[in-house]
């Protein structure tokens, strides 16, 4: 038994770390992100109309989605700013700022006032919104990838991490799931005059709940050790200086992102416009389509994940590289021929599933390659840069194509930007035993472990 000195105050015990509740709380950001992202793309041709002069549709929906192409120019910015944050101040805070932004965009959409109502005005309040979208999406990714890495067991985290894409895809179904009711519910005279808000006023509503969660939070035990030894808790960290040396690691996640992120966007944002245009199926085919195959794609991440904490990162992304360097082509080509919902399911569920060998781990591949004190601007600002050149530039590049009167010129260059990667990958070292953490490390150490953690040799 124990006894406590007279006038001694007993600490209270540190509270309980929940798995479950750091895994919700880190992910569930991507959902609204993503949901967001998606509702302003498709409801577009909705409330184009409601912000610019009466004219030619064409050019009103190309001014508002000129307006949605700025996010994308912004998402560098947010990754410095964010992953600034999340290494000076903690994850929480970053995480607990993304989807604070995330919520002010949301609710500027829909209380934005028409042109009728306040004439330009509200074409700044929707730039403005997309603005902090654009800073809100930039972070999200290194803020959760940082997270829950972090916050998982060693042989975990890869499972862990792939809990991004299942909320990134969640949120894009949530959206299409709410457009498909929306359709059948209004007629499109009323959804072009207000109802195009609903999906935005959800949108707020859905980040203002996240924040909820987010605020409840425990900070990670590997951040909260990089505070204990550090005799400045903001020196060194977060800034570009400190990420001069993981210049290697820069061009790795850059190089990582690009085949992946052109992939993604290719076999899931852009397909379904792919196989309306190109192939020939109707509208609602298409949809129901993406739908079906990207629900699939989602369960699929954490079986990924969980593979990879079995036999490494390496062997799905190599997995990955080959397979997205040599399928696009005839995967592409067979999909603008189809002729039929089962056809086009199988041949989307296929390319899906090369593609899940990337966006089930590379959260936690990227956070395992940097330090703790980088780490968050480490993921955040190469990857959204790669973000911006390549994953948000792919359906873009893909209409140019087209236009120009080579679609199959698409086709291959989906494919050069695997093959990119895939030579990364092949060169890459393993990042699956890196100690993220003391408690780690000192394992690492007892167990004599010869080779020193990914994480503590990069950039040295």
């Amino acid at each position: 038994m124990t006894t406590s000195l007279p006038g001694a105050v007993d600490s209270p015990p540190p509270p309980a770390r929940s798995p479950w509740k750091a895994l919700v709380g880190g992910s569930i950001g991507n959902l609204v992100e993503w949901y967001d992202w998606f509702v302003y793309s498709s409801f577009a041709v909705y409330f184009a109309s409601s912000f610019f002069p009466d004219g030619n549709s064409t050019a009103q929906l190309l001014n508002t989605m000129g307006i949605f192409a700025v996010g994308f120019l912004m998402r560098p910015v947010g990754g410095w700013l964010l992953g600034r944050l999340g290494d000076r101040k903690g994850r929480k805070a970053a995480l607990t700022a993304t989807v604070s932004l995330m919520s002010a965009s949301a609710l500027l959409i829909a209380i934005a006032p028409t042109y009728d109502q306040a004439g330009y005005l509200g074409v700044v309040v929707l730039l403005l919104a997309r603005l902090l979208q654009g800073l809100s999406v930039g972070g999200e990714y290194a803020a959760s990838a940082t997270y829950l890495t972090e916050a998982s067991a060693p042989g975990r985290r890869g499972f862990a991490s792939s809990f991004q894409y299942v909320s990134m895809t969640l949120g894009q179904l949530c959206g299409l799931a709410l457009q498909m009711v929306l359709q059948r519910t209004m007629d499109p005279d009323t959804l072009m005059s207000w109802g195009w808000r609903i999906p935005f006023f959800v949108g707020a509503l859905g980040a203002a709940v996240v924040f909820y969660l987010r605020r409840n939070l425990l900070e990670t035990e590997a951040y909260e050790e990089e505070e204990d030894v550090a005799t400045d808790p903001r020196a060194g960290r977060g800034t570009l200086r400190a990420l001069a040396p993981y210049k290697r690691e820069l061009v790795l996640v850059l190089a990582l992102t690009l085949g992946g992120s052109v992939s993604y966007y290719t076999y899931t944002t852009y397909l379904t416009k792919y196989l309306s245009n190109t192939a020939g199926l109707t509208k609602q085919d298409a949809t129901l389509v993406s739908f079906c195959a990207l629900t699939v794609f989602m369960c699929l991440q954490p079986l990924g994940g969980m593979l990879s904490d079995r036999i490494g990162r390496r062997p799905l992304l190599i997995a990955f590289g080959a397979g997205s360097m040599l399928g696009s082509v005839p995967l592409l080509s067979a999909l603008g021929g189809v002729d039929g919902f089962w056809q086009a399911f199988g041949l989307m569920l296929i390319a899906l599933v090369i593609v899940t060998g990337y966006t089930s781990i590379n959260a936690a591949v990227k956070a395992e390659l940097f330090p703790t004190h980088i780490r968050a601007l480490g993921v955040a600002l190469p990857y959204a840069l790669a973000q911006a050149l390549f994953g948000g530039t792919a359906e873009y590049v893909a209409l140019w194509f087209k236009k120009a009167g080579i679609e199959s010129g698409f086709y291959w260059y989906v494919s050069g930007c695997a093959a990119v990667s895939f030579v990364v990958y092949l060169a890459m070292r393993e990042t699956r035993d890196a100690a993220l953490k003391r408690s780690e490390r000192e394992a690492a150490a007892g167990e004599g472990q010869a080779e020193v953690p990914v994480a503590q040799t990069a950039g040295r």
